[in-house]
């Protein structure tokens, strides 16, 4: 997955980044393990970023696709696999934040941000997509905790994909914690969406 022609980086991946700077600077001690315990714990590090779960909901011609991918995809992906130390004081330092992918596509693959499906011209539906989205989505968690979308990253495709896409973020989220998002669709009029995730049924 890449993220192209980002105006600004969001929320989650500036404390990402910064993380990963903070514990640079830091003086770490030397941890004694064996290769073949380094190799093995990256590999499962590297096994565990490539895992997701992807829900589908089919509303009025609409797709509504929600995948949830792991913290270690986004990590791993910014330090790669050569410090084992680093990268696991990173994931710790960001173990209760949830990353979700979010699509939108017409079944006939026409360009769901035209006015005929949003009732906005097609710059203040890119508008919305890029700065009011986030406030249609929340999590509620096993214990009905409630938690909003702290922010959004749209994708800009330039109508060259047949989907619109967006990744949201949540933060107080603990790791394992079984979600259920919930998306009140407002821009394009069908009601509440929801998705359940289930950690433990995350899939390659």
């Amino acid at each position: 997955m890449q993220i192209q022609d980002m105006k600004e980086m969001s929320k989650y991946l500036f404390v990402v980044l910064t993380s990963i700077l903070i514990f640079s600077c830091e003086n770490t001690a030397d941890v004694k393990t064996t290769e073949t315990d380094v190799e093995f714990r990256l590999e499962s590090l590297a096994n565990r970023g490539r895992k997701t779960k992807k829900i589908n909901q089919y509303i009025n011609e609409i797709n509504y696709t929600a995948t949830e991918v792991p913290n270690a995809y986004y990590i791993l992906k910014e330090m790669g696999t050569n410090d084992l130390t680093k990268v696991d004081s990173v994931m710790n330092l960001n173990s209760k934040e949830r990353v979700i992918e979010i699509e939108f596509s017409h079944v006939e693959s026409k360009d769901l941000l035209k006015e005929e499906f949003t009732n906005l011209s097609y710059e203040d539906a890119v508008k919305y997509m890029s700065f009011k989205l986030n406030n249609d989505f929340k999590i509620v968690t096993s214990k009905k905790d409630t938690i909003p979308c702290v922010g959004v990253q749209f994708e800009r495709n330039f109508k060259v994909a047949p989907f619109k896409r967006a990744i949201i973020y949540f933060t107080g989220v603990e790791e394992d914690e079984q979600v259920q998002l919930l998306y009140t669709d407002k821009l394009f009029g069908n009601g509440i969406v929801k998705f359940n995730f289930n950690r433990k049924e995350l899939i390659n």
